[in-house]
Order: C-alpha cells, then sequence, then structure tokens
C-alpha cells in the first residue's frame, strides 16, 4: 500500500521536471530568436514575405543591445527556474553549451554596441540588395 502515497511525490517531480523542460526550451527559443535577428535577412533573400517575421524581430534585438532591455524570455525562464527548486544554472546541456551562445562571459555595454552595430549594418546591406534587386527584376 506503500506505492499509493507515493504519487504525491511522483506528481511534484513531475512538475519541477517540466518546469525545467520548460525553462531549457525558452532558452533554445531565445537562440533560436537570436538566430532570425541575425540570420533572418538572409532569409528574406530567399522568401521575401520572412521580412514581416525578420524586421520587428530585427528592432526587438537591436533596441535589447542599444538600450540595454531585459528580455522578457529571460525573465520569464528564470521564473520557472526558480520555481522548479534550481537555484542557478548547472549541470545540464542547455546550459552548459547553449547559454554561454547567448551570454557571453564579459558581455560589456560597448561589446554590446559593438554587436549590434554589426547586425544592423549587416541587415541594411541585405535589405539593400533586396531592394535593388526588385528594382532591377
Amino acid at each position: 500500500m506503500q506505492h499509493l502515497y507515493a504519487g504525491s511525490t511522483s506528481t511534484s517531480n513531475t512538475f519541477t521536471m517540466l518546469l525545467r523542460l520548460a525553462a531549457d526550451s525558452l532558452v533554445l527559443l531565445h537562440l533560436a530568436f537570436i538566430l532570425l535577428v541575425l540570420f533572418g535577412g538572409l532569409l528574406v533573400l530567399k522568401w521575401r514575405p520572412a521580412l514581416l517575421i525578420h524586421l520587428p524581430a530585427l528592432a526587438w534585438g537591436l533596441a535589447v543591445e542599444g538600450l540595454h532591455l531585459e528580455c522578457p524570455l529571460t525573465d520569464w525562464e528564470n521564473r520557472m527556474r526558480f520555481a522548479a527548486g534550481d537555484a542557478g544554472y548547472h549541470g545540464g546541456f542547455v546550459e552548459h553549451y547553449i547559454w554561454p551562445l547567448i551570454y557571453p562571459a564579459g558581455l560589456t555595454p560597448q561589446i554590446q554596441w559593438l554587436l549590434g552595430t554589426i547586425v544592423l549594418l549587416l541587415n541594411l546591406g541585405i535589405y539593400g540588395y533586396v531592394i535593388w534587386r526588385r528594382r532591377h527584376t
């Protein structure tokens, strides 16, 4: 009969696991968004309607970098980790390999401005080409 009472712990463990999985999924979503900001202009070269997705993402990404805004995905992830009983980012694949790509050590406001400028110039070049190509076809 002891197994009848184990359900409470099992349910709690399942909920904790789901919170951690959701937090890890948010990190992957965050990385995908960053990749969209960085390379979405290239997608526009092949599929012009992608600009409806990319331009707002680019604007948000540049605003976050340039104005040092808090990303809501980060806050949401941290809340889920706290609810799951996690105190930090340790032990998992996502935390070890994905997180440092999103927030590298030593990232300063000056480096953020530089990265934002590079992203802006890259995308201005891509969109300039898209506009040029459209006018010459």
